[in-house]
């Protein structure tokens, strides 16, 4: 028996060759490049070399009828029938094409109408940096109180770069300061975000308002900025005791001192704020009611008024205690004590008052 030698029939050999043609067919009519091109650059400027690019006949272009549809409906090339080149037809503005995504890619049809032919290209718009970060908000304002311990973490408003990649905020940066630090946390898809952390106790009385600077900067080379100023308000806490101006009051006076008469103006301070900073006067808790019947303090202005006839033969002297108090919440109060030394004058009889701490 005669055994057929190994190989392919004809009509498989045929199959196979067309098969090859279909491919070879199909790839020269849906061939696809693809080419790079900055953002912003020049009308007319050259992006590629379709015609060589294709592998197309220069001189057979414009009677093919070869032109670019866009996906879009926006047009931003063409492609010129004499030389086969695709040209800028317009100034391409990437961030307001692709907003921020990371890839910014125009897709194009090359159509030749006769005999039909479709080729595809991708142009990239690269992004350059041409926009600096910038802050929604130039100044703003934060209050923190005084009393609030180190630790505290605040989250400050990040700044906008339309740009992407290198060219968007690379870094944070806080002007110099003893009070406080910067930390920035990359939230990825969101951006770096700064926080303002306090790294020692605020005091009012030392400094109300603190300013700093926040910066912001991109990656490009040399790289561009924005910046914001932050303005901190410090809140007051009642923290401070009303102080007496003087360490002792003394006055003489006569028995026969019409009432309604002021004998002496006592004066306090408080380095506080506001309710806090706000004092009244008044006789101290222990002073006994003789002396509340002989004299009274005017809350506002701190006047001793005498209100009941002084008389030299019942009494010498007084003792008051006088009481500075602010208007807190949890009202600080000072007191002060007048203390009476006895002197005999006849010929002026007087009482004589001594304040002091």
């Amino acid at each position: 028996m005669e055994r057929k030698r190994p190989g392919a029939s004809k009509d498989e050999l045929r199959w196979i060759a067309f098969i090859v043609v279909v491919i070879l067919v199909w790839s020269s009519a849906s061939a696809q490049i693809r080419y790079s091109i900055a953002e912003g650059v020049n009308e007319g400027t050259a992006v590629g070399n379709i015609a060589k690019d294709l592998g197309l006949e220069k001189n057979t272009l414009k009677e093919r009828g070869c032109r670019i549809v866009e996906g879009s409906s926006e047009s931003f090339f063409h492609v010129d029938q004499n030389d086969g080149i695709l040209y800028v037809d317009r100034i391409i503005d990437r961030e307001k094409v692709c907003e921020r995504n990371i890839a910014c890619l125009i897709n194009l049809k090359t159509v030749l109408e006769n005999p039909l032919e479709i080729h595809y290209v991708t142009v990239e718009i690269q992004d350059v940096n041409d926009h600096a970060p910038s802050f929604s908000v130039k100044q703003y304002r934060l209050e923190i109180s005084e009393s609030v311990l180190p630790g505290l973490r605040l989250q400050l408003q990040a700044a906008h770069d339309p740009d992407v990649g290198q060219f968007s905020v690379q870094e944070y940066k806080l002007s110099p300061n003893n009070h406080f630090r910067l930390e920035v946390k990359d939230r990825g898809k969101e951006g770096k975000i700064p926080i303002l952390v306090l790294l020692k106790t605020l005091d009012r009385e030392t400094k109300k308002i603190h300013k700093l600077l926040l910066s912001a900067i991109d990656g490009g080379k040399p790289s561009k900025s924005g910046t914001a100023e932050i303005f901190i308000d410090v809140l007051d806490v009642n923290d401070n005791m009303p102080v007496f101006n003087e360490d002792t009051y003394s006055v003489l006076v006569n028995e026969n001192t019409p009432t309604g008469t002021t004998i002496v103006k006592v004066n306090a301070s408080d380095l506080d704020e506001g309710s806090n900073g706000e004092l009244i006067y008044s006789l101290g808790s222990n002073v006994n009611h003789r002396i509340r019947e002989l004299f009274r303090v005017d809350p506002n202005t701190g006047e001793i008024i005498i209100q009941d006839v002084l008389d030299f033969e019942s009494e010498e002297s007084y003792e008051i205690d006088i009481q500075a108090s602010d208007k807190g919440s949890a009202p600080l109060r000072t007191v002060k004590r007048f203390s009476n030394v006895s002197s005999i004058i006849p010929t002026a009889i007087c009482t004589l008052l001594k304040v002091y701490l």
